[in-house]
């Protein structure tokens, strides 16, 4: 079983993906409208095929949401990490979430971060505020960043086709980590450390931005 928080962009497909592949996934999202309209089978976003995948895995049982976290064995971080005025990172709904998640933390979980994050988030946050006293990571519990990697409009085929980057806090968090990937993506999974998989997807996304901001001012 999967409890995914936040259901935008990323951990709606994801979730999606997962429970389609066979897995009982419980979805989180902080706002009442998003859970009822993702329980009637329907989206709350734009994504080509997503409300199709959606309608079926909600009929058949696999992806319900709720606005609270329950017990299950993978934990699945996929919320905002915007910028703030003076250009800080926001973690705020990373903190959030892993004190949500604590109270339903068992031994055996796996903990994973997928939003964009500054290094040392996945150590200093989530592996101090998810996991419960009295529970070592990397023993009881294991935490790992992986970093999301797909398109708008692409989600679907991404998620499953692209490459992938996983970093645990320790190296039984990557193990643990690589195989639950490997279970539902057909790309390949590149084992590292939880910092060397933050810094990764920053050059990725500021790679990204510069093509952005080239193309507008051909444009203009």
């Amino acid at each position: 079983s999967v409890c995914v928080v936040g259901l935008g962009y990323i951990g709606l497909p994801t979730a999606s993906i997962l429970a389609s592949r066979g897995y009982r996934v419980w979805g989180v999202d902080v706002r009442h409208e998003v859970c009822e309209t993702i329980n009637r089978g329907d989206i709350h976003i734009h994504e080509p095929n997503l409300d199709e995948l959606v309608r079926s895995v909600v009929g058949k049982g696999q992806l319900t949401a709720s606005l609270e976290p329950r017990p299950a064995d993978v934990f699945f971080l996929s919320v905002p990490t915007p910028v703030t005025a003076d250009r800080r990172p926001d973690l705020s709904c990373v903190e959030r979430a892993s004190r949500a998640i604590r109270p339903h933390v068992r031994r055996g979980n796996l903990i994973i971060l997928e939003s964009t994050s500054p290094p040392g988030t996945t150590e200093a946050i989530v592996a101090q505020q998810a996991v419960p006293r009295g529970m070592t990571v990397g023993q009881d519990v294991f935490v790992a960043y992986c970093p999301e990697r797909v398109l708008p409009g692409r989600i679907l085929i991404e998620v499953i086709q692209n490459d992938r980057v996983v970093g645990g806090v320790t190296p039984a968090c990557t193990e643990r980590a690589q195989r639950f990937y490997e279970s539902f993506i057909e790309g390949q999974v590149l084992p590292t450390n939880a910092v060397t998989a933050e810094i990764v997807k920053l050059p990725e996304n500021s790679f990204r931005d510069v093509n952005i901001a080239f193309a507008n001012e051909l444009s203009m």
